[in-house]
């Protein structure tokens, strides 16, 4: 008869101490509390930008879960809320999921275009969104001027300068059948908060 493995051995014994106390390999898992990763982005629309894109029948409307805003003082404003991810905003790896989504409308020849699956992809310094019925996700805004600062598991970006990335910009242009958007287009400022999970 062959000799049982120290590894095999050690599987059994554990295998039937969890049986003899009623766990489960899931029970012990369940055991162990985690909290998500949170926080936000906060798109504050230049509204000198805003009046040129109606002027030329662009709208932008922020989709749920987002979170739209308004100032007398500062105007337009949306909120994306953190639900997931991993970045390292000062290495520049990693991307934050942002909830919500973006509508995208010219009211000339009435032309949409929807992105989801929003995120901010640290590795390509841009927030990105995937089209409504497509896969690969397109760059649309390039936080500039940026300051990073991190408290504990806390990081936070704040650009001063959020511009229309070059590749969103022919996409959207494209996809509503415009020429208004262009790249390094100033469209606002943006703050991106993102806590860790544990």
């Amino acid at each position: 008869m062959r000799r049982i493995s120290p590894r095999i051995a050690a599987t059994v014994a554990i295998a039937a101490a969890l049986a003899v106390t009623g766990l489960s390999d899931s029970a012990l898992a369940d055991t162990a509390t985690t909290t998500a990763p949170s926080g936000s982005l906060v798109v504050q629309e230049d509204s000198t930008f805003l009046q040129n894109s109606l002027q030329s029948g662009i709208i932008a409307i922020a989709l749920p879960n987002a979170t739209p805003g308004f100032n007398t003082t500062t105007g337009l404003s949306a909120t994306f809320p953190v639900t997931g991810g991993a970045v390292h905003l000062s290495g520049f790896y990693g991307a934050a999921q942002l909830g919500g989504g973006l509508l995208l409308v010219n009211v000339t020849n009435g032309k949409t275009v929807i992105f989801n699956n929003l995120a901010f992809d640290a590795s390509k310094w841009a927030l990105t969104g995937v089209p409504m019925g497509q896969t690969t996700a397109v760059k649309l805004l390039d936080p500039a001027r940026p300051v990073i600062s991190t408290s504990g598991t806390t990081q936070t970006l704040n650009s001063s300068d959020l511009e229309i990335d070059a590749s969103g910009a022919a996409f959207v242009d494209n996809a509503l059948g415009t020429t208004f958007f262009a790249g390094r287009q100033h469209a606002g400022t943006g703050t991106l908060t993102f806590t860790a999970g544990s």
